[in-house]
């Protein structure tokens, strides 16, 4: 898909709350992003917290940045920069979801955090970026909420330079939707069949990690005491995700 000049008027942000969480919505009923507003930092929705799962595999980082490809209404940012010390930086595309989040969303302005507004294809695609950030978040939807708006080789291959040697990167997808095959088929050509599938959630969101640096070989027992500790550390259901990823062991060892 070729890069956009400006927003759509469909991605125009919009609010609802209910039960003590407020909503963020593109004019629909999608849901774009949620925060409990009593909690602010707390990850709403199950597949934001699935997102984080590359903390199983990966520290955050001291110096490079965790990159968040897509604001939404800025869970991921608020999390982390509650539970790390690292650098964030989002790239949004709309800068009225920017304005949204630090209005209705409790989006800190500190220097650890920097939000650069442009096309995330165009961002990754730039060569000042490479190897910036050894984790990426991927969530790119517009206003249908259905498929990603950024999904070919060529963008999987930018995200994995933007990476570097040693990386994670988590997609969020649509297992249900026309788009999931593409989206899997395109992110194992641009990572060497180095992807691990979360299972599908009751709203029908699938993440996906997929790595570079050396071939990890992870026993379960290894892979359920990392759970243990990031569990213990940031809260996270993350016992339930290495469950789940022990189902790809082969002879008893997970090959990432």
């Amino acid at each position: 898909m070729p890069a956009r000049r400006s927003p759509a008027t469909s991605d125009q942000p919009t609010l609802s709350e209910a039960d003590g969480i407020r909503y963020l919505h593109f004019g629909t009923e999608w849901i774009q992003g949620a925060m409990r507003i009593k909690a602010p930092t707390d990850l709403v929705l199950e597949y934001t917290a699935q997102m984080m799962a590359w903390l199983l595999f990966l520290d955050p980082p001291e110096e490079e940045s965790i990159g968040l490809l897509g604001l939404g209404a800025g869970s991921l940012a608020r999390f982390c920069l509650k539970h790390t010390r690292s650098p964030v930086a989002a790239v949004e595309w709309n800068p009225q979801v920017t304005a949204v989040c630090q209005m209705f969303f409790r989006l800190p302005s500190v220097p650890r955090l920097s939000v650069e507004h442009d096309d995330a294809a165009a961002w990754v695609a730039d060569p000042r970026h490479a190897g910036r950030c050894p984790v990426l978040m991927v969530d790119l939807y517009d206003a249908s909420a259905r498929g990603p708006v950024r999904d070919s080789v060529a963008f999987y291959r930018d995200c994995r330079r933007v990476l570097g040697e040693i990386g994670v990167l988590s997609v969020n997808l649509f297992g249900q939707h026309e788009s999931f095959g593409r989206n899997i088929e395109n992110l194992r050509r641009a990572f060497d069949d180095r992807i691990v599938l979360l299972p599908e959630i009751d709203e029908g969101n699938q993440i996906v990690l997929a790595f570079t640096g050396p071939p990890l070989a992870i026993t379960p027992a290894r892979l359920l005491a990392r759970a243990e500790q990031v569990e213990g550390q940031y809260g996270l259901p993350a016992r339930r995700w290495a469950r789940a990823l022990i189902r790809h062991a082969v002879a008893g060892v997970l090959h990432l």
